[in-house]
């Protein structure tokens, strides 16, 4: 029993010690060059976010092929959803995308609703970066 009283008054001790040593804040100037960077990147980070340029999002594609059939699909889409929609050009098609869900469950449930009018609708796989 004496040793337990040893071993609780050692651990006591060390534990005394190092919650007396304290955090020292740093001292001297401050280095504003790295602030203004920190400031830069996160402004930078920001509109990528909104441009949705950062990070895999996953889209549904709801038609592949020429021009004016493109236009009249996202025509009829827009009419009846809400979810972002574009057109994007891939040689030698245009291809109708819509929505920007950041994981597949959110994109899951937006392909269930828009399959309805849109029975060939898909997710396409998200492009590796």
């Amino acid at each position: 029993m004496r040793k337990l009283n040893v071993k609780s008054i050692l651990a006591g001790c060390i534990m005394a010690a190092f919650s007396l040593t304290g955090v020292q804040a740093q001292e001297g100037p401050i280095n504003s060059s790295q602030e203004e960077k920190i400031e830069t990147l996160m402004e930078l980070k920001t509109e990528m976010t909104k441009d949705n340029e950062i990070g895999d999002r996953y889209k549904i594609q709801l038609f592949y092929g020429d021009n004016g059939e493109a236009n009249e699909v996202i025509k009829e889409y827009r009419n009846k959803y809400s979810y972002s929609s574009l057109i994007a050009y891939e040689a030698p098609n245009y291809k109708v995308w819509v929505g920007n869900f950041r994981n597949r469950l959110e994109a899951d449930r937006a392909l269930m609703e828009i399959k309805e009018t849109f029975p060939s609708a898909f997710i396409p796989k998200p492009r590796q970066r």
